[in-house]
Parts: structure tokens; sequence; C-alpha cells
């Protein structure tokens, strides 16, 4: 029987540590955390951005993170903890679960990804871009 990707979501929700947007913007700023944006650019774009993030577009996630890769980023390297968030927490959730699998020791999601975070009153600013290294 086929699984959907909603069985698939749900499966990793269990296993990951989800924020919710208010213990998000508790962390928010602090020394020693790390916002990772994982949502296309094109949301970046029309959507805004959370301050201080640092945008991986998903497809690149295991690469940028990987410091073996071609193509590592400094900002996925360090000791820290990672907050991850997409639109709604799906992507996020299985984001947060492949870094998870790679090894990297602090890394949760934000619940309800950046629509949690806007409704919650996080800081949004407009269409500039975050934080990507070259």
């Amino acid at each position: 029987m086929k699984r959907t990707a909603k069985a698939l979501v749900d499966e990793t929700m269990a296993r990951v540590t989800t924020y919710t947007a208010a213990q998000a913007r508790e962390l928010h700023g602090q020394p020693g955390v790390q916002f990772v944006d994982v949502r296309d650019v094109r949301e970046l774009e029309r959507e805004g951005v959370v301050p201080g993030a640092f945008h991986v577009p998903r497809g690149l996630l295991e690469f940028w993170a990987d410091p073996q890769s071609p193509d590592p980023k400094p900002e996925l390297g360090a000791d820290k903890e990672y907050v991850l968030f997409c639109g709604s927490g799906w992507h996020s959730a299985q984001a947060t679960q492949t870094l998870t699998e790679m090894g990297v020791a602090h890394v949760a999601h934000i619940g309800g990804g950046f629509e949690a975070w806007k409704k919650a009153g996080g800081p949004v600013t407009d269409a500039a871009p975050p934080r990507q290294a070259g």
C-alpha cells in the first residue's frame, strides 16, 4: 500500500524535536542558536524572512551540512543549536530528521513553520534575503 506524504511527516514528527513558535521566539537571537530557513527563495521574497536566519534551499541541506562535501557551509558546521523552519512545518520536520541522522546533536524545528512564527508575533523583515553563504 502506498504511503502518503502526511504519513511520512507524521512518523517524522514523532521522532524529532518540535518547538512551538513561542518557544522558538524565546530562542531567537540567543548566542549559540542558529535559525535555518528551508523555504523556497520565492517564499522568502513573497512572505519575508526571520532576521538572522540562514537560508538553505531544502535540496542542498545535506550537502551544505556535510563538512566532507564539496561545498560545506560554516553556518551549518558549528556546535550550535539549529532551529529549522519552512512554511508550515512539514519540510522542516523532514530536514530536522535528516540532520539528526547526519549526527547533528542539537536540531529542532518550529511546529507550524513560518506561518506559526508570524501568528505568534515573531519578527519578520520584508523581502531582504536571509544570510546565505556564497
